[in-house]
């Protein structure tokens, strides 16, 4: 492997000149050969350069903490590279994205459904070139939601394909929304690029905003203070917090268990005050910027206001979720509900708490620890996760996650008399050229993957962006085969994935 790969870290930068640069059949194989020997694409993307693209693998070496990448160049008159899909269902969404952004076709790909429809995509196919799986049979009927929804809530559309009220099969097309984002991140200087990271996924902002500034830092050489680190651990366990708690909440409102619909929301607002009062914004917003954080907090913050927020959050907590769980109610109604086996977790590729839901130990905190989780990673204990990957195991995992949330944020109160400052300057003629950098966050919903590659003259190539949305959606159509079509709000919430995250 090492004579196909480089190896590198998260949020560390390398020369674009030490990246090997392999014919695109050896590019395949040396990636055909990381997929069979257990490594995991968490980036896949293309860059072009005149007439040329240049297209860069990123593999994660869980075992080494290490990130391995390779890159391959497509000259003008190359347009197609043998689909991996098949044999590797986890990338078939980064081929369909490869031949979306860059018209390079994955020959013989099982499936090539679009991705989105990004503002100056590479072609001008639109949704009607590209028609919806048919299922012919007696009794078998069409359901279609959206893309207009009844709430007020992003656009999508999800058809069904049923037999009476059982689901065969989920078709999810996102698309709805052409931001264009990732070039909008190389139309202004990147270390002023913080605000539009924090609106990728406005319920994610700490994830992506870290992961953003991490970029930055890498390839600035810029180290935050240690205050600074443990203000970031904070801010996101509050943000994942926060998350958890809040779809416990609307979990519990699905099934008609009311007190939890009331205890949950309670609890949510009282956390994501404290990020109002860390930051300015309920949502994070603000906080973070290449370099450090913007604000500090003061002594009666950290030993007055977030030690009684925890632990008025924790103990009411506690005494809903029993109620929750023991509810003769709610377990029956959970349990069996939108499962998603171990194996077809891993088979597609799915991250973050829907993965450890179904038993597969995955946590860039863990995995790739960064900032303040270096520290905390042998304090973190065992990766929760649960084997059975239905609705129930998704629950209990969003408690088991936001329990720990509090534990690591009382972690981080230990480190915080340190009055070290809060932010180092970041400049542009920091900036290494030629370089690229991969930075890994492990936001709520699981690993946020931001990409950055430098010209010569230290200005952005290419922007790539990763939400953990963009995997688990197929995870949600795989889980509602052969459940009720009435269960899929319920599994819905369970995974309650982002659309903004994915139509970026």
């Amino acid at each position: 492997m090492k004579q196909h790969w480089l190896q590198t870290g998260n949020g560390k930068a390398v020369s674009c000149k030490q990246i090997p640069s392999l014919p695109s059949l050896e590019f395949n194989s040396a990636l055909a050969e990381a997929l069979e020997n257990k490594k995991r694409v968490v980036s896949w993307f293309g860059m072009e350069s005149g007439s040329d693209i240049r297209v860069f693998a990123v593999c994660s070496d869980t075992s080494h903490s290490a990130l391995w990448v390779t890159a391959t160049m497509f000259e003008a008159e190359q347009r197609s590279f043998p689909s991996l899909a098949s044999r590797f269902p986890a990338v078939h969404l980064f081929e369909c994205e490869l031949y979306e952004q860059h018209g390079l076709l994955p020959e013989n790909h099982p499936w090539l459904k679009p991705v989105r429809f990004e503002h100056g995509r590479k072609h001008s196919l639109g949704m009607h070139d590209y028609p919806f799986f048919p299922m012919d049979g007696a009794e078998v009927h069409e359901v279609g939601v959206g893309p207009v929804h009844a709430g007020v809530i992003e656009p999508g559309h999800f058809r069904f394909q049923c037999h009476g009220e059982t689901v065969f099969h989920l078709e999810i097309q996102l698309g709805y929304q052409h931001r264009g984002l990732e070039s909008l991140f190389l139309q202004k200087p990147l270390l002023r690029q913080a605000a539009l990271a924090e609106s990728i996924t406005g319920d994610t902002s700490i994830g992506h905003v870290w992961a953003y500034a991490q970029a930055m830092e890498g390839l600035t050489g810029v180290t935050p203070p240690e205050r600074a680190q443990w203000l970031r651990v904070i801010a996101l366990e509050l943000e994942r917090l926060a998350m958890h708690i809040g779809d416990l909440g609307a979990l519990s409102g699905d099934i008609a268990f009311l007190p939890g619909l009331s205890v949950y929301g309670r609890l949510r607002t009282e956390v994501i005050n404290t990020s109002m009062a860390l930051s300015g914004s309920r949502f994070g917003r603000g906080l973070i910027r290449p370099g450090g954080v913007v604000y500090d907090v003061d002594s009666q913050f950290l030993a007055e206001y977030l030690p009684r927020m925890l632990t008025h959050v924790e103990k009411d907590m506690d005494g809903i979720n029993e109620m929750l769980i023991e509810s003769p109610s709610v377990i029956p109604r959970l349990e069996h509900t939108g499962l998603l086996s171990t194996a077809v977790a891993s088979e597609i590729g799915v991250v973050g708490f829907v993965a450890r839901s179904s038993g597969i130990a995955m946590d860039s905190r863990h995995d790739h620890p960064y900032g303040g989780y270096v520290f905390l990673k042998s304090r973190m204990g065992a990766i929760p996760t649960f084997r059975w990957g239905d609705v129930e195991a998704r629950t209990k995992l969003r408690i088991a996650e936001a329990k720990q949330s509090i534990q690591l944020i009382w972690l981080s109160l230990i480190h915080l008399n340190d009055q070290s400052s809060i932010s180092m300057p970041c400049t542009t003629d920091q900036i290494q050229p030629d370089s690229l950098v991969v930075s890994m966050v492990e936001g709520w919903r699981g690993e946020v993957v931001h990409c950055v590659v430098t010209g010569p003259n230290r200005e952005t190539l290419r922007y790539k962006i990763k939400d953990p949305s963009f995997h688990n959606w197929f995870g949600l159509a795989q889980a509602l085969r052969n459940n009720g079509i009435s269960d899929f709000p319920l599994c819905n919430k369970s995974f309650n994935l982002s659309y903004s995250g994915f139509d970026l």
